[in-house]
């Protein structure tokens, strides 16, 4: 099957090497009110949180010569895959408070006072709540949107994540100054991931033409909640790009809460025995059903879709 030399299959890989790592600060939780579940972190004294900006410099290198993936082929062979980042979806829902701020203030960062406020605010009051089978049940009175994008480009005609958010940012400055406290559970982002080239080159390169969607959350209620709920389901070593075995310090690591393919055909990417199967399904499920709830249409998703289903059926797990 699809392993790499770890042991792990070449779709944890990709996983492994395209989770982006930030920069995180703590608030203490003596200053905000009673935090309830999900935020219960490592550190149980404080909210750990980051700064969309920060974010967004992950991509920079990736965005200029592609995230690189180790990639096992059939005949024992490791190749590296390069993916070129492209921002797919992107919706921001600051709190109430958060927005009414900024707009007094020119658009500006809250003040400490008052992120430190919002960070105490528990997921339940915000309208949202994690179920059974990934569901996301959302409150529309709680949300209050202040930026979305979907792309609707051809692959050929975007441009890179890094680049289309700096362009975007001149208009919607949040988009790199809000930190993950100020933001509504809602908050969330998309990344198309393309192929670009491999090295060595291989002739038989038709199974490394899969292209991938991540979604990832933009908000601290929910970032704990997603870790021990999802990535732990997901097996692979939640460290950002340097694929160590255990997060940078002073980083956290946002592992994506969905998942889309397109071509992902045959074994080379999935190994039974890692349980990619019930992995893939299951990201696949929580995209789905994240985007209905918000009732939002994701044009990367809807194309993925149409292919998805055809490959349901296929024996190639």
């Amino acid at each position: 099957m699809a392993n790499n030399c770890r042991g792990r299959s070449n779709l944890q890989s990709f996983l492994d090497s395209t989770t982006p790592s930030v920069p995180s600060h703590k608030l203490p939780k003596s200053c905000c009110r009673a935090v309830q579940e999900p935020l219960t972190g490592k550190d149980k004294d404080s909210v750990e949180f980051f700064i969309l900006g920060d974010l967004w410099k992950q991509y920079y290198e990736w965005s200029a010569y592609g995230a690189s993936v180790p990639v096992r082929l059939h005949n024992g062979a490791t190749v590296i895959q390069y993916y070129v980042p492209y921002l797919s979806g992107v919706q921001i829902y600051p709190h109430k408070a958060t927005a009414a701020s900024r707009e007094n203030s020119g658009n500006k960062s809250s003040s400490d006072s008052e992120y430190k406020k919002l960070a105490g605010l528990d997921a339940a009051s915000q309208g949202f709540d994690l179920g059974r089978e990934n569901e996301w049940r959302t409150s529309e009175h709680a949300r209050h949107l202040y930026f979305e994008f979907f792309e609707s480009c051809s692959p050929y005609g975007r441009i890179p994540l890094v680049d289309k958010v700096l362009d975007l940012g001149k208009t919607y400055p949040g988009l790199t100054s809000f930190k993950s406290t100020e933001l509504s559970p809602a908050s969330w982002m998309s990344v198309a991931w393309y192929p670009i080239y491999h090295i060595p080159t291989t002739p038989s390169a038709k199974e490394l033409s899969v292209c991938f969607l991540t979604y990832h959350s933009l908000s601290s209620l929910f970032q704990d909640h997603i870790k021990g709920s999802m990535a732990n389901d997901l097996g692979f070593i939640r460290a950002g790009k340097n694929g160590t075995k255990s997060e940078k310090k002073n980083h956290m690591s946002l592992p994506p809460f969905g998942l889309a393919t397109y071509k992902l055909q045959g074994s080379l990417w999935t190994s039974f025995e890692s349980g990619d199967h019930e992995r893939i399904n299951s990201l696949f499920s929580a995209a789905n059903s994240w985007l209905k709830q918000l009732k939002a249409q994701h044009h990367d998703f809807n194309f993925f879709t149409t292919h998805w289903v055809n490959m349901r059926c296929l024996p190639c797990w």
